[in-house]
């Protein structure tokens, strides 16, 4: 499951086309263990597939792609931030940073955040997922007729598997006049829509109907069938084999290009990517229309001049396109006060060990207009490379914004702690002693200075280092080891030792 997960967000991630505005974070996923058949995207772009949903899906890399692409939607247009109070966002802030699945518990969080954080969505919105999951995945690489056969399955799913009546969908409710009988539109609604968006994909030439004959400019080709022993799932064969016809259709500008021929089981081989083909082409060969699929193919082209839908569908994709390009300047004309939050964001994830994430954040900050820091933006970024072992490019960051900025204490700080990370710690030292050189009144020298000389076994200095640790900011008491506090300020450790245990007693309890 984790590792099917892994590798839809990681391609939805890296290859769909969209644009997350200044205040967003790079996308975080997890898988965790709830039965329920459902996925949410957080207002911090955290995303939890449960693994209900996965086994729901029967683990189709498409169906998933496109269910998985409308939570990024709401993530990308902030829907659960938008819908949700303010405060609740803010309280979470930045907890779903934590890396190692290992040590949450992601049940419990889920439980904690609540399910209304993602769900609290209007229908509007949800449709608007629907739409920008479909672009999102299909720009991806999918199948375009993941999204129409995971409704077709989840309302199988809803109606006739599940035994939880939070899922339950009473078959009944597609009949209501207006969507305000559940937090969602009717999957058979939503199975409707993303037909239509399948068929405008492929420039309007690939429809299904009654769920299960699919047709070429209203000439049916084949029928799908039931292949699942379980249920029927004919209206998914059906979706994902005119999946594959409208990916032809939607990439290919003749019927050439297709390289259509016949097979001698009265089939059809043809170019593209053979995982989604795969969809297709048997059934082709099991109905023996190879024959009329090139013919249709073929006329389809022929009257793409009179209709005009290939010129439709490309001005629909340019608009797109503008809108992700305004989305983009938007971020490179940042204002200060955004750059210096998203500078803040990078360092915090790799203070959690999230180079990758780290580095996500500061091309957006390299890419800016109004960057008035970029010396302290070289050593964030060096930060990040040293996290994930890059020596060389850490180096030359961090001695860029050093040589940049030699009168900015953050600049030394930054470069001591990467120095430190690479193991560097005589250079990491000279740079913690330069910085209360640059700043006596900065904290961050001081402290960088005394954890070295205590890893080097020096004692007698690491003592004397916290102590003017302490002398500058008194409220860095918590980061001074309990040896060298007992020293430097009995009373201070007395209190603490006094509060540990008070906690351990409130445990008890």
């Amino acid at each position: 499951d984790i590792a099917l997960v892994d590798h839809v967000m990681q391609r939805l991630v890296r290859d769909g086309d969209y644009v997350l505005r200044v205040n967003s974070l790079p996308f975080v996923w997890a898988v965790n263990d709830s039965p329920i058949f459902n996925a949410a995207c957080y207002p911090t772009d955290y995303v939890s597939i449960n693994r209900g949903l996965i086994r729901g899906l029967n683990g189709s890399e498409d169906e998933l792609a496109a269910v998985l692409g409308h939570e990024m939607t709401h993530g990308i247009r902030q829907h659960s931030a938008h819908n949700y109070a303010k405060a609740a966002a803010q309280y979470y802030g930045l907890s779903f940073l934590n890396m190692d699945a290992g040590r949450m518990d992601w049940n419990k969080l889920n439980a904690l955040a609540g399910y209304s954080i993602a769900k609290n969505i209007t229908l509007p919105t949800e449709y608007e997922a629907d739409e920008g999951g479909f672009h999102i995945m299909t720009s991806a690489g999918f199948n375009p007729g993941g999204g129409a056969a995971a409704m077709a399955r989840m309302g199988y799913y809803l109606t006739y598997v599940t035994q939880d009546l939070r899922e339950y969908q009473n078959p009944k409710d597609k009949d209501l006049p207006q969507d305000d009988f559940s937090d969602h539109p009717a999957t058979e609604r939503r199975e409707a829509k993303l037909a239509e968006m399948l068929t405008a994909y492929s420039a309007g030439h690939v429809t299904v109907t009654d769920r299960r004959t699919v047709c070429i400019d209203g000439t049916p080709l084949l029928t799908a069938t039931q292949t699942d022993e379980d249920y029927d799932n004919s209206p998914e064969n059906a979706y994902l084999a005119a999946g594959a016809l409208a990916r032809a259709f939607h990439d290919y500008d003749m019927a050439a290009d297709w390289g259509l021929a016949l097979t001698r089981g009265g089939g059809v081989s043809m170019r593209g990517d053979a995982r989604i083909n795969a969809a297709l082409l048997p059934l082709v060969e099991k109905a023996k229309a190879g024959a009329q699929l090139i013919a249709l193919v073929g006329d389809a082209y022929a009257g793409e001049a009179a209709s005009g839908a290939r010129e439709k569908l490309r001005s629909a994709e340019q608009a797109r396109a503008a809108e992700r390009e305004a989305g983009r300047a938007a971020v490179e004309a940042a204002d200060v006060k955004a750059i210096d939050k998203i500078r803040e964001n990078s360092d915090a994830y790799s203070d959690y060990g999230d180079g990758t994430r780290a580095l996500m954040l500061m091309a957006r900050v390299f890419g800016a207009a109004h960057d008035d820091k970029p010396a302290l933006s070289y050593v964030i970024r060096a930060r990040a490379y040293a996290v994930l072992g890059d020596a060389d490019r850490a180096h030359a960051d961090a001695d860029r914004g050093v040589a940049d900025a030699p009168t900015d204490v953050l600049t030394w700080v930054n470069r001591a702690d990467v120095r430190r990370m690479l193991g560097e710690r005589a250079g990491a030292l000279a740079d913690a002693l330069k910085a209360i050189e640059v700043d006596a009144k900065s904290p961050y020298g001081y402290l960088i200075a005394a954890e070295i000389y205590d890893e080097m076994g020096n004692g007698d200095a690491a003592e004397d280092y916290y102590k003017k640790l302490y002398a500058v900011e008194p409220k860095a008491v918590a980061r001074i080891p309990d040896s060298y506090l007992e020293k430097i300020d009995a009373r201070a450790y007395k209190e603490r030792k006094k509060e540990e245990k008070k906690a351990r007693e409130a445990e008890e309890e």
